[in-house]
């Protein structure tokens, strides 16, 4: 037949055929696939097969798009524009495009090729598409996800493989359904040491620590061999639980058994010896460390800071060798919480003078809280700027500091503007600015902010409620703070906790209903906290009832007989009597248990720096203009009717003019007067008193913002006083 026979004969195919000489000498585009070591190399190799037609070759598309999608040069934009130019992707592509996704920040990516190609292909999903999609649903921690993804898994006749089922019992766990993880678990027939590893790390960190531990010793009866996996998982649990022996059990088996003492083995350790309180096994651990990261040094610096060994924490954290951001704010977080935040500010100047690292969003909510605790308004107004400077987005975290900050700091218009302003707002920011409000003394507008809240669809949290609580306590609000304590939990579906009944107590002992106050205690159905009588004890202060006082100062010496404001609060109401001799009864007391009454400190902020005075201080620097500065007050508030109230020293003092000085010589009015001739008289002093301002320094307060035409902001340990023009934003109901 001739060439026009009408024979049709097949197309060439779309690839070049594969000669002997082409492979073997490597030059063929599939064996140079494996060779690529960066993204240009594999474009130009991309442009090859196009140009060759192999592109069109499932097996040549799917070893490209394997590259693309998973070697560490590539990137998935990149790997998606190939995989979207193969005609028919086969099930080797799809999984691979899974499996990348699955393991990015953004794993939901994962899922949605996953729904693409049950809807798009013709190929079905194998038992290596399972592990990964759930891994993707694991990621993102949604347990309808999880279980629809298990009932497909049944579906397609895998339920008994055994990867898969390991990955649902982590997905379950990791979806907070420790149940259903549990029940995958127990029917597994042949469980291997996967299997316990998921269901052991499942329970410790799903707060079940104790089953985690229990499940470790069925594996070692059942001679289940553990391995690093293992301990590591077994470690975490020892951890949560609080339990060092079982820790230190763990710790000898793995020296014992040969385990491999990985860099994470290691870092396990370490972090379960900090957290029980070890320090010095964790120290013996560290040194011998051969290989230590990041991890390794900050948990040291943060066990050194917990024991209060801040030398120690400093002295590991100088012998790092390259100082990053996360050692700096171990540092200053571990000054912030524990009660230093004086010493927090001088380390984060330190890191700004060093330049070793730039301060993150974890820095800045750290100082922001010790600006807080300070009052230190200027540095805070400082960061704030500087956050804006560096266009760091402005989340949930850092919104909640500034307001936070701005509030305790005196300035709740600051406060309100940042809050106006946020994009977002989690129950954190509505709570945060309800705190801040309720410090300030607005209760009414406290209440209004909690009803927008509600409209805005956020649902309140316990400390959304303490704070709500607070406020109507600082304001008198009792018929309202009775309303919200009983919605609590009827409406809300918040649990009233003792933090909830001390604001309740103090709401009625404020308002002066002792007697409620003593019934809702009575009726409590958890066991009163030193809170609850404190709170008791401070009305019984307010309106001088002695037996009450004496019953609540009682319970609460029987919980904490080392608490210094139990002796403090009923001196007080004693000496309000004039009942002298027991308050030399009290002091006694204390002395004889060795208990000492924490010193009364006010701090003010000049110029960015933070001036602290005790009582009777001389030690700074302008000592002599200080006091000459209070006896010139002293002398015009007695021209103007001023009499010292005898009533607010603690012990007895017979001479008269020793009691006066007794009382110029309180923290408050030394800072009063270093502000006087510190601070212009535009500028608002802005005071920080560690504990509660006692009525005379209240008094005088209002006549030297009167008389000096001075506003002083006066934060104490429970609220805000603005003075100004002789008056008080408290109205005297404090």
């Amino acid at each position: 037949m001739g060439l026009n026979s009408g024979v049709i004969s097949p197309p060439p195919p779309p690839w070049s055929p594969l000669t002997v000489d082409e492979y073997s000498s490597g030059r063929h585009p599939h064996s140079l696939i494996d060779q690529c070591t960066n993204l240009n190399h594999l474009k130009q190799l991309h442009a090859r097969i196009l140009r060759s037609g192999l592109f069109f070759h499932p097996y040549s598309a799917s070893k490209l798009f394997k590259v693309a999608a998973l070697s560490s040069f590539s990137t998935l934009d990149y790997a998606l524009k190939v995989f979207d130019h193969i005609p028919h992707p086969n099930l080797f592509a799809w999984n691979t495009l899974i499996r990348a996704f699955a393991s990015t920040p953004d794993p939901i990516q994962s899922l949605l090729v996953f729904n693409r190609m049950l809807h798009e292909s013709s190929v079905f999903p194998n038992n290596f598409t399972f592990p990964f999609v759930i891994k993707a649903v694991s990621a993102v921690s949604t347990l309808t996800l999880c279980q629809a993804i298990h009932g497909m898994v049944i579906k397609a006749s895998f339920g008994l493989d055994l990867y898969i089922l390991n990955s649902l019992i982590y997905c379950y766990a990791s979806c907070g359904d420790l149940d259903s993880a549990y029940l995958v678990f127990f029917k597994i027939n042949e469980k291997d040491v996967v299997s316990w590893n998921s269901m052991i790390a499942g329970f410790a960190q799903g707060g079940c620590p104790q089953m985690a531990l229990a499940l470790y010793e069925r594996m070692e009866l059942q001679n289940v061999s553990p391995n690093d996996v293992t301990m590591v998982g077994v470690l975490s649990a020892c951890t949560k639980k609080m339990d060092l022996d079982f820790g230190r059990r763990i710790c000898r088996y793995i020296e014992r058994n040969g385990i491999n003492v990985s860099l994470t083995v290691s870092n396990a350790m370490l972090d379960m010896y900090v957290k029980n309180g070890s320090i010095e096994d964790a120290r013996r651990l560290f040194d011998k460390m051969e290989k230590k990261d990041k991890f390794s040094w900050t948990t040291m610096i943060d066990g050194y800071a917990k024991s209060g060994n801040f030398d120690a924490a400093r002295s590991v954290f100088y012998a790092i060798h390259e100082q990053d951001v996360s050692a700096w704010n171990v540092l200053i977080s571990a000054y912030e919480q524990y009660g230093k935040p004086k010493e927090a500010l001088a380390v984060f100047h330190e890191l700004q003078r060093s330049r070793t690292a730039k301060p993150d969003e974890v820095t800045l909510v750290s100082v922001l809280s010790a600006c807080a605790q300070l009052g230190a308004v200027d540095i805070g107004s400082w960061i704030h700027v500087y956050i804006k400077k560096q266009k760091i987005k402005l989340n949930c975290h850092l919104t909640t500091s500034l307001i936070d900050m701005y509030s305790k700091c005196g300035d709740i218009e600051k406060a309100l503007e940042v809050f106006d302003s946020a994009e977002r707002r989690d129950v954190f920011v509505w709570s945060a600015m309800i705190a801040g409000l309720a410090m300030h003394g607005r209760g009414r507008a406290a209440i209004d902010l909690f009803m927008k809240m509600e409209e805005a669809q956020v649902k309140p949290n316990s400390i959304t409620f303490t704070n709500l609580l607070c406020a109507c306590s600082h304001t008198g609000l009792v018929d309202e703070g009775r309303m919200f304590f009983n919605q609590m939990e009827s409406v809300y579906g918040v649990v009233p906790g003792t933090k909830h009944y001390a604001c309740m107590v103090d709401i009625l002992g404020r308002a002066g209903f002792l007697e409620e106050a003593v019934e809702l205690i009575e009726k409590m159905p958890i066991a009163p906290t030193p809170s609850v009588w404190g709170a008791l004890l401070g009305a019984c202060r307010i309106h001088g009832n002695v037996e009450l006082a004496e019953m609540a100062s009682s319970r609460l010496l029987e919980i904490e007989p080392s608490n210094d404001g139990a002796y403090v609060l009923l001196s007080n109401i004693y000496a309000k009597t004039r009942q002298w001799e027991n308050v030399s009864g009290l002091r006694q007391q204390m002395k004889n248990s060795g208990i000492k009454k924490e010193p009364g400190c006010s701090s003010i902020e000049v110029g960015g720096v933070i001036h602290e005075f005790l009582v009777g201080d001389n030690s700074h620097p302008l000592s002599g203009r200080i006091y000459r500065k209070l006896n010139e007050i002293v002398a015009r508030l007695k021209s103007v009717g001023y009499v010292p109230n005898e009533s607010h020293l603690l012990q007895y003092v017979e001479e008269e003019n020793m009691k006066e000085r007794a009382l110029n010589l309180h923290s408050e009015k030394l800072a009063m007067a270093f502000g006087l001739i510190s601070t212009s008289p535009s500028q608002p002093m802005r005071i920080v008193k560690n504990l509660r301002v006692c009525g005379d320094c209240h008094s005088v307060a209002k006549l030297v913002s009167k008389l000096y035409s001075r506003d002083i902001l006066l934060r104490d340990r429970y609220r805000f006083h603005h003075f100004s023009e002789g008056e008080c934003s408290c109205m005297d109901y404090w």
